[in-house]
């Protein structure tokens, strides 16, 4: 054989090769041809895995899709669509990986189908099946942002009634999502906030800023990690899981740097969660769209003991080499490689014009998900890391007797297969339901905070105050 046909020959077998080697006989894109679809892969058959049997697979993919509300609650759909005519209240629609959950309600308009929908777990979508894979790279993300939804804005600019006035009763052209972009920065709006987030190598996280002329807020959360990867198995039979794991690698560690002030405000409590999904396209596996995607939720309360003040610190510190968790045969338990690490103390740093107690508190929640579905609803195998910095500095008009400094440092570990979603978008699902004609709505059930089974472990929790004296007391958090 001819040199140039031992090449030819060689080229054919590594083609065969890679077409075998994926899950369910496709191949997951690699590094070259991972940008995905702008609403995601469609799914594909698979002889292995049996969907459940009020799934309806639409057909048509992205294409089929003429717009999504900036909430992500609404599709507009080609009603000529393969299966579309098969969508009714109750069922769930299978789209795309970022285009899944129970319908809710659907009617034609515009020469549009618009159906809205809401979360589903994976055991609501998959019956039987079996999906895994290893060390992918967790690189060339794609940012996805909410823009301006409902359920990231005050109560009041959303309109008092959610359900009324937001995401769910749009106007016959709602605003659009924006269109997703590559790399792992965006800038969003929530809650009076204005958030940059950033992701993936180097550091997940998101800098902050608020002012609304009383309290001034800003500051910088993240989670460090070198160039991260994950491996993941999940097994689902006759409806109901049966294993699960998912592991992060990269060496982790967190870090936080913020500044605050009061003149004549009032103290300021938000939780929230940031409108943007950081997503990492995995491919087909075993014939399901599954995507890599890091969510992440903020949380700043303050506990100012006086009309004026400012205080600021920065503090960071080595945590874990990788997170993740494991569930089989009824046993569950994280794994998380500790190495907790002062690399910079933030107690040390407190500094600030305290004219009255100034006491703040930072929670930064960071979820990893493999799975399917989009911004609220991704539900899948996932593990949240969520770190909350308490901090206290003393009036200084005591200093003469002590300067008290404490700060309250507690890393939390959550895992789980499901989803969850916050009480004040939970309220918004609910109050359009009770909006339906009582046939319809009795078809569907009220929308759950949680779905899935999930557990919590403590991974670092630790206080220090100086001076170590009683008038000093402990830090909040």
């Amino acid at each position: 054989m001819s040199p140039a046909s031992r090449r030819r020959l060689l080229a054919a077998g590594v083609a065969v090769l890679l077409t075998l080697t994926g899950c369910g006989g496709q191949r997951p894109p690699g590094p070259a041809d991972r940008e995905q679809p702008r609403y995601g892969y469609a799914p594909a058959p698979d002889p292995d895995v049996t969907l459940q049997p009020d799934v309806v697979v639409v057909g048509g993919g992205s294409d089929a899709v003429r717009s999504v509300s900036a909430d992500g609650l609404t599709w507009r759909l080609d009603p000529s669509a393969r299966h579309a005519g098969r969508l009714a209240p109750g069922r769930v629609m299978f789209l795309t990986g970022r285009g899944v959950g129970r319908v809710l309600d659907l009617a034609e308009e515009g020469g549009d189908l618009r159906v809205t929908i809401g979360p589903v777990t994976l055991t609501e979508v998959i019956r039987d099946g079996v999906f895994t894979g290893s060390d992918v790279p967790v690189d060339r993300p794609t940012v996805y942002s909410a823009g301006d939804p409902a359920w990231a804005r005050e109560p009041a600019a959303a309109g008092g009634t959610l359900g009324r006035a937001g995401p769910v009763r749009a106007p016959a052209v709602p605003p659009g999502q924006p269109p997703p972009a590559a790399g792992g920065r965006a800038e969003a709006t929530a809650h009076g906030y204005r958030v940059r987030t950033f992701c993936c190598a180097g550091g997940i996280g998101a800098h902050f800023t608020y002012d609304d002329g009383g309290v001034r807020l800003a500051g910088t959360v993240t989670l460090t990690v070198g160039r991260p990867d994950a491996s993941f198995h999940l097994a689902i039979g006759a409806g109901r899981v049966t294993r699960a794991e998912l592991e992060i690698t990269g060496g982790f560690g967190i870090k936080v740097d913020f500044t605050a002030g009061i003149d004549g405000g009032r103290n300021h409590h938000r939780t929230f969660p940031i409108p943007v999904d950081i997503a990492v396209p995995i491919g087909l596996v075993a014939g399901i769209p599954l995507s890599f995607t890091v969510t992440q939720t903020l949380e700043v309360a303050t506990a100012f003991g006086a009309r004026s003040g400012t205080v600021r610190g920065a503090g960071e510190y080595a945590l874990a080499g990788r997170l993740g968790f494991g569930w089989a045969d009824g046993r569950v338990g994280p794994r998380v490689t500790e190495g907790f690490a002062r690399r910079a103390s933030l107690l040390d740093s407190l500094t600030g014009v305290p004219v009255g107690v100034m006491g703040l508190v930072i929670r930064h929640g960071v979820r990893f998900t493999v799975g399917i579905s989009a911004f609220l609803f991704t539900a899948g195998i996932w593990f949240e890391l969520t770190t909350s910095y308490g901090t206290t500095l003393g009036s200084a008009l005591g200093a003469p007797y002590a300067l008290c400094r404490g700060v309250g440092l507690g890393v939390r570990a959550r895992f789980g297969v499901g989803y969850r979603i916050l009480e004040p978008v939970v309220r918004v699902l609910n109050t359009f339901l009770s909006l339906l004609s009582p046939s319809r709505a009795a078809r569907i059930p009220q929308v759950a905070a949680a779905a899935g089974p999930s557990w919590g472990a403590d991974v670092y929790r630790n206080e220090e105050v100086v001076p170590d004296v009683a008038v000093c007391g402990h830090p909040p958090g």
